[in-house]
């Protein structure tokens, strides 16, 4: 029986948290559109996996590894598009950041190919991203 949206989701979110990059290479799509949110050096609309991978290791790097996602809320599916209610943090030296967010994944045959992610306080985000 094939993987449901949600459980592609859900092994998404798993593979983050434990920091799989294997697992993360096989669920993106090899074109994944990516939508950075706010006004910082990683937003903005990032295509392919690998600059997906360039991005989210500049982000382990500019955190000194401590940017993750602690908690995830809610798995919600219509469709091919699936979203997570999360919650996610970062220190870095005198500056650090928790807040809720919404990332949505599109998912098309079994790999994902497209997420926007949302924000609950994006000026903070911002200034923790420079």
């Amino acid at each position: 029986m094939a993987s449901t949206n949600i459980d592609i989701a859900r092994t998404y979110f798993e593979a983050v948290q434990t920091g799989d990059m294997a697992t993360l290479g096989e669920l993106l799509d090899e074109a994944i559109v990516w939508h950075q949110p706010g006004a910082n050096q990683f937003s903005g609309e990032h295509k392919g996996r690998d600059a997906v991978f360039e991005m989210l290791g500049s982000m382990m790097e500019t955190s000194r590894g401590t940017f993750a996602i602690d908690k995830v809320h809610t798995l919600m599916a219509n469709g091919d598009l699936v979203a997570a209610t999360i919650h996610f943090t970062g220190r870095l030296d005198d500056a650090s950041m928790s807040m809720d967010g919404v990332d949505v994944l599109r998912v098309n045959n079994g790999k994902i190919t497209e997420m926007w992610l949302f924000s609950a306080d994006p000026a903070t985000e911002d200034a923790f991203w420079g």
